[in-house]
């Protein structure tokens, strides 16, 4: 009786130990999955498209940020894309301070705002330091009317705003 009762609990600790392993790799793949499909800011996708690959041709559109005293401004503001059209936005930054490009939709909400200030810039933004050139390839997948912007706290109202009209 004794072995009997021996081999039962040595049952019970087998199945305790392969229960709380499959309850691991549950809470682990469940885990996973909520962060695929929340996305990182690396490889998020949102209503004007989705990251460019840097490897298939691109448009080129060279988009200048300059800055006065009173006024900043991308040259040009404005850009006319085609549906289903990857672009490479060339940016230089000609100004004296840093300045950002954010591809934006006017309906959604600006979440990388709080981002950029912590330096994490996603695969629709870009920090530039002053006299810098920098590269983003996007592929725009929805006409429509989108934004792009600097998110620095007083840019945008300084003139740091441009339009991408996608048909």
């Amino acid at each position: 009786m004794v072995s009997h009762l021996k081999k039962g609990r040595e049952r019970m600790k087998i199945t305790r130990t392969a229960s709380a392993f499959a309850a691991t790799i549950l809470l682990f793949l469940l885990g996973w999955a909520e962060a695929r499909s929340a996305g990182s800011s690396k490889g998020q996708a949102f209503s004007a498209g989705e990251p460019g690959d840097p490897k298939k041709s691109a448009r080129i559109v060279i988009i200048t940020i300059t800055e006065t005293d009173s006024k900043m401004m991308f040259t040009p503001a404005k850009v006319e894309v085609a549906d289903d059209e990857q672009i490479r936005f060339v940016l230089r930054n000609h100004g004296r301070i840093d300045h950002e490009f954010v591809l934006l939709s006017p309906t959604e909400p600006h979440p990388q705002a709080g981002q950029m200030k912590q330096g994490l810039a996603g695969s629709n933004a870009m920090r530039l330091p002053p006299r810098t050139i920098g590269e983003l390839v996007w592929k725009f997948t929805r006409p429509g009317q989108f934004e792009f912007a600097c998110l620095i706290p007083g840019h945008r109202e300084k003139g740091l705003l441009g339009t991408v009209m996608v048909r």
